[in-house]
Formats: C-alpha cells, structure tokens, sequence
C-alpha cells in the first residue's frame, strides 16, 4: 500500500499541523494502517486548510480541499464515530483532486477539537459512545445548515451546481438529514456502512430524507445486513415511492467500516467500488 517514507511524510506534515502527535501516529503505524490511498488519475491541483465554521453551539475545526483554481461542487463529508482525522483528510482530499470542493467536518466539536479518538480508528468504541450520544436529530439539522452555508460563502464552491453529503457510520444518518435541511442545495446524498437509517421514529433519517430532493448512494456491508435484512427494502421501498434515485446494495464480504484507509476491517477492493460509486453519483447528481 505505501512505505515507510511515506508513512514518515505523512507524520511530519500531521504532526506540524497539530492534527496527530507523534504517539498518536505511532500507534497507527504500529496497527498496520494503511495511509495511502490509491492516487487519482489527471489529479487537480488542490488547495488544503483547517477552518473554522461558526455554528450555533459554536465553533467546529474542519479541514477543507479543493481544486486550487476555478469554481467545483461542494460535498460535506461526515466521518465514522472515530472523527476528523489523517485517513478522512485523505479521503477528503481524494475527492477534490476529482473536482470537488471538500469540507470534513468535526461533529464532535461541541465536546473536543479532533482528534477525538486517542488511538484513532484503533480507538476502543465504548471511549468514544459519549459524544456520539451527545449528538441528535436538532445537532445533525443545525450543523447541516452551517456547514453547507459556510460552503456557499466560498469563492472555491460552484454556486449554480448542487452540492453532495456522504456519511460514514454514524455519519450516514447525517448525511440523511442534510439532505433534509437544505433540500434546495443537496442533490447528491452517499451512506456508507448503512448503521441508523432506518428506524422505527416518526423523525428517522430515511423518512426525513425522503421528502428532498437527492439521489442516493447507500452503500451497506454484508454484517450490518446480516443484523438489520430489512433495512433495504424499507430503503428501496421509501425511495422508490418518494420517486428519488437510489442505488442500494450490500457489499459482500464487506465489515462495518470497510471505507477508511485506516479502518481495521479496511477491504480495498470493496472500498474502491464504493468510491467509484460516489464518483458516478456526484458526476450525475451534481454536473
């Protein structure tokens, strides 16, 4: 996947920006994480920032990417419960050399600055439950709309495109409601991992995302199938009647956070179909 060269670029440049110490990095590294995604053929040139987005809770650290000259989409990206960290600034920054303008956000910004996992995606769950839970239905629709209204305030973001949301884990739920809270700006929505779409609350993400006006990607793996093997045709079914694309299936032989570079269960080759999947969304949904 990548050397130790490049594993050591990646913890000089992380560590000088404040986003990982040393030890944190080592920890990584120790894990056997794979850092280095696949490079993106004719590449754009980008531009990387850590930003601040005022809200109304207060003041949330994001990272932010984007080609470095013209006007591009903007897609909001929410990570898994493991938070902003190197692997979804990669991710992130994958995306804009596709012709994106990426924001990454910390949705755990009310309680920490990110890092927001001691031992990154190595992190153990129950750690991190506290500021998952902390979250909600008003947290997901008010961020939603800051994040995406910082995004529209930006010289780098096309203004006459609609914009993409794309949720990992936990963040799939938000990317559910983003579509919801700003339907005239999203037009391009991607779950991946499938955990909390579907319940059984009048307010459930599925039902809120319903009534906008996206196409959607959801992207399941093949255990949180196995668990909930419903959930897609409550999906397929939701959509379908609310007449909104969707392309929904299981990734077989996919774990629970199969994307991240740095996930434990990372699987390239499901992880790579996914993303071409998103590539395929944001180029219909968002041209």
């Amino acid at each position: 996947m990548c050397d130790q060269d490049h594993f050591e670029d990646d913890r000089q440049r992380y560590e000088a920006l404040g986003l990982v110490t040393r030890k944190q990095f080592g920890i990584m590294l120790g894990a056997g994480v794979a850092m280095m995604l696949p490079k993106v053929a004719n590449a754009a040139a980008v531009t990387e920032a850590e930003v601040n987005v005022m809200t109304p809770d207060g003041t949330a650290d994001c990272y932010f990417v984007h080609p470095a000259s013209g006007t591009a989409p903007g897609v909001l990206v929410w990570p898994d419960i493991f938070g902003l960290r190197p692997a979804f600034r990669q991710m992130g920054k994958r995306l804009a050399e596709s012709g994106y303008s990426v924001l990454v956000v910390n949705p755990f910004y009310r309680k920490q600055k990110a890092p927001t996992a001691s031992k990154g995606a190595a992190t153990p769950i129950p750690e991190l439950m506290p500021l998952a839970q902390a979250l909600n239905e008003t947290t997901h629709m008010t961020d939603s709309k800051a994040f995406i209204g910082w995004l529209d305030k930006q010289s780098s973001v096309a203004k006459n495109r609609k914009m993409g949301t794309q949720g990992y884990c936990m963040g799939g739920p938000m990317a559910f409601r983003a579509a919801a809270a700003v339907p005239d700006r999203v037009g391009a929505v991607a779950s991946f991992h499938g955990g909390g779409l579907v319940t059984a609350a009048p307010n459930s993400p599925h039902l809120q995302a319903a009534k906008s006006k996206a196409q959607f990607l959801i992207a399941i793996a093949e255990n949180d199938d196995s668990r909930s093997p419903k959930d897609k045709d409550v999906l397929k079914e939701t959509f379908a009647k609310a007449n909104l694309p969707a392309e929904i299936e299981v990734y077989s032989g996919a774990a629970h956070g199969w994307c991240p570079p740095d996930s434990q269960v990372y699987n390239e080759a499901q992880a790579e179909k996914a993303w071409s999947r998103l590539l395929a969304l944001y180029g219909k949904a968002l041209s």
